[in-house]
């Protein structure tokens, strides 16, 4: 990697937490460059404007997430312990442990909902793609004949992604995980409707 590319790198890195904590509005470039230990100048070589770093510091974050969520899939086994595994990611999530501020996806959506539309598109599109994960895992606990056929995988993936999303919410609000906990046994008594007998 190249010194340019390493310096935008490192300036996403640090960026990122300050985002996701303060929010776009609540994070100022002096912020960023405290952060960074570089000068405006030196920033805006690599970025032309708040909005691109906030962009790609959000991207980064996904990233994060998506790797949090790779590495406590390997080595489970079965629908239920998959979704365990999601479980423990949203729950580290939730307390700022895959990303300072908690949530990027939750954190993003409530404060650009209507003052920033390229970064609920994007919002947009990670909170698609984490239903899509989760609905992959269903498809294929249907498959190996774990869950009854009659599971809409892609219905079900909303529904848990939106448990999921408010234990999240009042995790924060209430400084409380046993909202956390509480969606994620709602979602274990609901797939037990849908689960075939061994």
């Amino acid at each position: 990697m190249k010194k340019g590319e390493q310096t935008r790198q490192h300036i996403v890195e640090r960026a990122a937490p300050i985002f996701n904590t303060r929010g776009f509005s609540g994070t100022s470039i002096q912020d960023v460059l405290r952060e960074t230990g570089l000068e405006k100048g030196g920033l805006y070589n690599h970025f032309k404007s708040k909005d691109e770093l906030a962009l790609e510091a959000f991207d980064h974050a996904i990233q994060l997430l998506r790797t949090a969520h790779k590495e406590a899939q390997q080595g489970r086994k079965g629908v239920l312990d998959r979704l365990q595994g999601i479980f423990e990611v949203t729950l580290r999530s939730a307390l700022g442990e895959v990303m300072p501020g908690g949530c990027p996806v939750l954190n993003v959506s409530v404060e650009a909902d209507d003052t920033h539309p390229q970064l609920k598109e994007q919002a947009q599109k990670a909170a698609l793609s984490l239903q899509n994960f989760i609905a992959q895992v269903l498809a294929v606990g249907i498959k190996q004949g774990e869950l009854k056929p009659e599971l809409d995988p892609e219905a079900t993936s909303r529904v848990l992604f939106a448990l999921f999303e408010g234990g999240i919410l009042l995790t924060k609000l209430h400084d409380n995980p046993e909202y956390l906990w509480d969606a994620r046994n709602h979602m274990m008594a609901l797939l037990s409707l849908y689960r075939r007998e061994a």
